[in-house]
């Protein structure tokens, strides 16, 4: 009785994403859906910056699915001049913007019970559960998984100790680094690099969706 009193003080969209939890899918990472994402901030303090944009892609049946994607800008609260020299949005523009809260709802509804990726995701995932707080709402209930983690798991790593960005792990796969230091360009990135780490563990193991999520040494905010 009080759950479902408690549930009813929700907004329909947010019953609606929990919703989604409530069926269990398979433990394969073929048949997953995960969603790859990034968001530019306008610093990194994640109680004070707020959210500028955010860029997602899903990556279906083992693919990255252009057509299953997302970019949303953020009305600009809180505007620091000297950070659009590294994501280039500016306060006013061209850019359609939504607000903050239209922005989260969209993201809700798209990402839905996705398994998470990004990189560095810490700090992403504290930056949306930000917004959600000032919404009142509870945190992100999906998984979530790092590259920079993953990256660790491979043989290509020279050692877990080390930090590896985004620039680090392009240049370890070859891959060309279009569009950086916007959500959209480094969402894409990341999610290349997610594929290659899942293939380079495949050719090591019979690779288990869980076994992505296994860390010994697992700390921070995840």
């Amino acid at each position: 009785m009080f759950n479902r009193l408690f549930k009813r003080n929700f907004p329909d969209y947010w019953n609606s994403y929990i919703g989604h939890f409530a069926t269990k899918h398979q433990n394969e990472i073929s048949t997953a859906r995960f969603v790859v994402f990034d968001t530019e901030t306008t610093g990194l303090d994640i109680i004070d910056d707020r959210i500028l944009s955010i860029g997602a892609i899903a990556i279906n049946n083992g693919k990255m699915d252009v057509g299953d994607s997302l970019e949303l800008y953020i009305k600009q609260d809180i505007f620091k001049a000297e950070t659009v020299e590294i994501h280039g949005i500016l306060k006013e523009g061209g850019i359609l913007k939504a607000t903050e809260e239209e922005a989260i709802i969209a993201f809700l509804n798209y990402i839905r019970d996705a398994i998470l990726v990004a990189h560095h995701a810490a700090f992403d995932v504290s930056m949306i559960n930000g917004v959600l707080s000032r919404m009142c709402l509870p945190k992100l209930k999906n998984k979530v998984l790092d590259t920079g983690i993953l990256f660790k798991k491979t043989n290509l790593c020279e050692s877990k100790e080390k930090h590896y960005s985004l620039d680090r792990l392009s240049d370890t796969f070859n891959l060309k680094k279009h569009d950086r230091h916007t959500a959209s360009g480094d969402a894409f990135l990341t999610g290349l690099i997610f594929l290659k780490i899942v293939s380079n563990l495949k050719n090591s193991r019979n690779l288990k969706l869980n076994d992505l999520f296994f860390n010994s040494d697992r700390r921070g905010l995840l």
